[in-house]
Parts: C-alpha cells; structure tokens; sequence
C-alpha cells in the first residue's frame, strides 16, 4: 500500500489552485469537471501521482464554503529554511499564522500557513 491523495473540500476552485500552485509552488496534475454532478475535481502535486501522495482539491459547484470542524489537523510540508519560506508564502500573498521557531518542548523548526478555505499547512524545516 501507499497513500495516494488527501481530499480538501474548497469553496472557490480558482482560488484555491492559485494558493497551491502559486503560493506554495505545486503543478495542477489533472483536472475533471462532472456535470452531471455538479462538481470538479483537481489534483495538485509537488510530483506525478505516480511517484509521491498529492492534493485533491473538490469543489462542489453548489457549496461557497464549509465548516472545517475540529477534527481536521494540518497537512505537513518539509522545507529546508522555514523562516524563508514563511518570507516566500507572505510575498506571495499567502498567510503565515504561526511564524517559524522552535516547536514548543523539541527543537524543530516549524512554521503554519493558511490556504484560502483556513485549511492550516504546517512548514517543517528539515536539510
């Protein structure tokens, strides 16, 4: 077995593809519209689905937004400087909600961003 993709429901496709291709950097790997069921889905990746686990990202044509719960965490990001990169998302019009340091009680250096739904990315520093 390997993991293939985590889903995140998103209000606004475009908006959303712009944050994770633009801010973040990943390629949009496929798009699909379904008419029929008013949805589409995009799938975007650092690399091919082939070679590593990807986003999908769900747009419910009919849904503007959602309420995230308190059940959601983060997905993680290895960066090799996350002070950096918070400098990198913050330029690119991203938004940096946890500057980067020490994580409280270790020493690794980690960092959170936001994408537009308020989905929380955590930037974990590793060289």
């Amino acid at each position: 077995m390997r993991l293939l993709h985590t889903m995140l429901r998103v209000g606004n496709l475009d908006r959303s593809l712009a944050f994770y291709t633009e801010v973040l950097g990943m390629r949009l790997l496929r798009r699909q519209d379904y008419p029929e069921g008013r949805f589409t889905l995009a799938f975007v990746g650092f690399q091919d689905e082939s070679e590593g686990a990807v986003i999908e990202l769900t747009h419910n044509w009919d849904t503007e937004s959602y309420d995230l719960g308190n059940g959601y965490g983060h997905i993680a990001l290895a960066v090799p400087d996350a002070y950096k990169a918070c400098e990198d998302v913050r330029a690119r019009g991203g938004k940096v909600v946890r500057e980067a340091g020490p994580m409280k009680h270790g020493s690794t250096v980690i960092a959170f961003i936001e994408d537009p739904d308020g989905y929380k990315i955590e930037l974990i520093q590793r060289s």
